[in-house]
């Protein structure tokens, strides 16, 4: 069966001054699918996550999200898509439990405050004030926000940074069941090794240019096919998996 293209971008252009930030690139995203878009600081890479959130200015290009021209229906687009927060967005006085009515409020959606929380293994921590929370669980809220207006697509940007091992991984699993419960799944990282993991496709970015847009087994099996060898062997399992089986087996982070 036909891929559903929920997202296409065509020739995105986008300068600031003299300087071209994104450089004409074209690339779809399917329904249903975690889509990865890889580089270094300054690739353009949140450039042009902001721009499909319509919360940035193009230059130049097409962009459609689930049929809707960007130019057109902004408004429209804003309603099915959920952006990740900045914490800087949080009232410091307010519990998780108000934070999501006030933010249901906003959208005018009617939400299951415990529910919601419960998703994200935050349901002990409903009264706890955000500030509070860990690392891990502020960035587990972050992601529930996202899912207030019930979007088909979601956008996080670099989720987990500064995460430990442990928080990290418990926030991949989350991001899969986000995406099994039939959500689109946009996200930027500096991680190789969560892209490949979570990622059904990626697009590698350098210098506001898409360098490869493929599966990750594909580009690796590319990059072999070439010859390349790395320099030692490689291990069944690394050092974040030994600092994770002697600190705790369970992902769900405390």
């Amino acid at each position: 069966m036909a891929k559903k293209t929920i997202i296409s971008v065509r020739n995105l252009v986008k300068n600031y001054g003299s300087f071209q930030a994104v450089k004409d690139i074209s690339f779809e995203v399917y329904e249903g699918e975690i889509f990865g878009l890889l580089g270094r600081n300054g690739a353009g890479k949140s450039t042009t996550l902001e721009i499909i959130e319509t919360l940035r200015e193009k230059t130049s290009g097409e962009v459609l999200v689930d049929g809707l021209n960007l130019d057109k229906d902004s408004g429209e687009i804003k309603k099915i898509i959920g952006v990740q927060l900045q914490t800087s967005g949080y009232y410091p006085g307010l519990n998780l439990l108000q934070l999501i009515e006030l933010f249901s409020g906003l959208y005018n959606r009617e939400v299951a405050a415990m529910e919601l929380l419960e998703s994200v293994n935050l349901k002990e921590k409903a009264k706890s004030k955000f500030k509070d929370l860990s690392g891990g669980q502020k960035q587990r809220f972050s992601v529930a926000t996202t899912l207030i207006n019930q979007p088909r697509i979601i956008f996080l940007d670099e989720p987990t940074t500064g995460l430990d091992p442990q928080a990290r991984r418990s926030l991949w699993e989350l991001i899969k069941d986000i995406r099994q419960r039939g959500t689109t799944v946009i996200i930027t990282t500096h991680y190789m090794d969560e892209a490949e993991y979570l990622c059904d496709r990626i697009a590698i970015m350098d210098a506001g240019k898409i360098k490869s847009l493929d599966t990750p087994d594909k580009m690796i099996d590319d990059l072999v096919a070439t010859g390349f060898e790395r320099p030692k062997q490689v291990k069944q399992a690394n050092l974040e998996d030994v600092f994770i089986h002697l600190t705790g087996h369970s992902l769900k982070e405390e």
